[in-house]
């Protein structure tokens, strides 16, 4: 009877910890990537070099430029972003502004846990959780290899996913592989 009452506990606690990792990360291919605090973007103002330049996006979000003063960035996509520009440099200070901006640098990520060489990695455009475990130097032989645990940047809590070939990272996230158990 004893041994009966163990083995169900047991098996709650295993239905429990499957059942814990049901999120599933969305793929790299649907991920629109918005600026965030930490970002370093390059804005060119076409014929106008005064307006031109690379710019940290703030922690409150912001890029301070000249004439126009602080614009909010973070949570915008690069391409947001530009239309927004286009529009106040447009209608008061540049007519017919042409602007380019690019990402010049993103936010690190890091990766902790059960890899060869954990610590902190470059983000690259597309990034997907299996390509950061390859530069990581892969799983160590303890790893749970089905679950991820990821921190968003700017999130107080790590909330766990299924770990699938396309599950997309984003600059700033911090991802830890578990120990498996059995």
């Amino acid at each position: 009877m004893m041994l009966r009452a163990i083995a169900l506990i047991l098996g709650a606690c295993l239905t429990g910890c499957t059942t814990a990792a049901s999120n599933e990360l969305p793929s790299v291919n649907v991920v629109q990537y918005r600026l965030a605090p930490g970002d370093r973007i390059k804005i060119e103002v076409f014929r106008e070099k005064d307006l031109s330049g690379e710019y940290v996006i703030n922690d409150e979000g912001l890029i301070g430029l000249p004439m126009v003063g602080n614009v909010t960035a973070a949570g915008k996509t690069p391409a947001e972003l530009r239309g927004e520009l286009t529009r106040l440099f447009g209608t008061e200070y540049v007519r017919d502004a042409k602007i380019t901006l690019d990402l010049v640098s993103y936010q690190p990520i890091y990766i902790l846990g059960e890899v060869q060489k954990p610590g902190e990695y470059t983000y690259s455009e597309g990034m997907s959780v299996f390509a950061l475990i390859a530069k990581a130097g892969g799983f160590t032989y303890r790893a749970n290899e089905k679950m991820v645990y990821i921190r968003h940047s700017r999130e107080g809590a790590e909330h766990s996913y299924k770990l699938t070939s396309g599950a997309a990272v984003l600059p700033g996230d911090t991802i830890r592989i578990e120990q498996r158990f059995f």
